[in-house]
């Protein structure tokens, strides 16, 4: 490995670093904003030009703001947990690639828009993501508070119970891909996205991203109405501000992986291919088109904040456990049929795949409307 290869990767890294927290700061201005529309507000418009510098305002006032630790907690621990959160959200996005490559000019080096394809890169994202619930139950753990101590236990069993699922929607992904690299995967989807071929694994993989990172109506680890803030409880300052930044950041990388595996990654539209509009006559399109993806990715995750209530948590339990997990594996199974009837008598038959996944998942959602009815009528 010579100078040159070190030098692209620390600078790669840098740049990547910088884009996602760059991100991080104007996601809560897009959040925000998005919120006020949809709820008939006017949202943050004092700081700059339109609010614009609201994510510089919010920087200032949490880096100033008093920093408290309780006088029983874990100092160590305690000061580990939110690093261990916001670290794993980072170093996630490294095998997501953003484009192909191009020459750089005078060196003539090629360059590719990715810091690292690996052969086993689905793996390397569930065993990254697997870890910053470490970080939240250490959060709880070590504040020695009941409220953030329940906040992290929550935390734990919500995340392990989805993961599963989330897993399986890795599986599905795969499949389809025929490989576990991630640029693979993508240019897989050259003639069609995997969620036109698997319509309801792309939104089950949504779903469950929903819940891995917390968000409503998924946020019971921190129930403000029941746990005061959650695991965060104790944390002020820049703590608090690491954990604000990591739940946004895995929202942009949760957005990513989810554009790479289903909606295409940078490639663009199928029905622009070999025009003036594809990412192989323009590379620098790639950025571009994974971009646009990302936003509407958010906005999907910003509009069920807006619209859904925060659901009773022995029922957040069971919906993981007896709807998504029995219904991911139904579509795995499904895929995996698809392609073997594809590759056995035609290519026709792999819209097999769309057809009985629907099927599978009005099913699925006819036996929870049917239970609860039943506990309706028993109420």
């Amino acid at each position: 490995m010579d100078l040159a290869l070190w030098i692209e990767f620390i600078i790669k890294g840098f740049i990547l670093i910088f884009a996602v927290l760059t991100g991080f700061a104007y996601l809560t201005l897009y959040e925000r904003r998005a919120l006020a529309r949809i709820q008939t507000r006017i949202g943050p418009n004092r700081a700059g030009p339109q609010g614009f510098l609201q994510p510089i305002a919010d920087a200032v006032k949490l880096i100033f703001k008093e920093e408290l630790t309780p006088a029983r907690a874990d100092k160590v621990l305690f000061v580990l947990a939110p690093i261990m959160t916001v670290v794993p959200a980072m170093i996630l996005a490294a095998v997501i690639p953003l484009g192909t490559q191009f020459t750089l000019p005078f060196l003539n080096r090629p360059i590719t828009l990715y810091v690292a394809d690996i052969n086993v890169g689905v793996l390397y994202l569930t065993a990254i993501a697997s870890i910053a619930v470490y970080g939240i139950v250490l959060a709880g753990w070590s504040s020695n508070n009941k409220y953030a101590m329940l906040g992290g236990m929550r935390s734990s069993a919500q995340m392990i119970s989805y993961e599963l699922s989330l897993g399986l929607c890795f599986v599905i992904a795969i499949l389809l891909g025929n490989s576990m690299s991630l640029l693979d995967i993508v240019e897989a989807q050259k003639g069609v996205w995997f969620a036109i071929i698997q319509p309801v694994g792309a939104l089950v993989f949504m779903v469950t991203t929903l819940a891995e990172v917390n968000r409503a109506p998924f946020d019971m680890p921190e129930a403000e109405q029941e746990l005061a803030a959650g695991y965060h409880s104790e944390y002020s300052g820049m703590k608090f501000a690491l954990f604000f930044m990591a739940e946004y950041e895995k929202m942009i990388v949760i957005s990513m992986i989810a554009a790479t595996l289903y909606f295409g990654g940078f490639r663009e539209f199928w029905f622009l291919q070999n025009t003036w509009f594809s990412v192989d006559q323009h590379w620098w399109l790639g950025p571009i088109y994974l971009l646009l993806k990302v936003v509407v990715l958010l906005f999907f995750m910003i509009w069920v904040r807006a619209t859904w209530p925060r659901i009773r948590y022995d029922r957040l339990m069971a919906f993981g456990w007896k709807v998504l997990l029995p219904l991911s594996l139904a579509l795995v199974f499904i895929t995996a049929l698809g392609i073997l009837l594809a590759n056995q008598f035609g290519a026709v038959y792999i819209w097999m795949i769309p057809v009985l996944s629907i099927v599978a998942g009005l099913f699925t959602a006819l036996l929870v409307n049917m239970s609860l009815r039943r506990k309706v009528a028993h109420a």
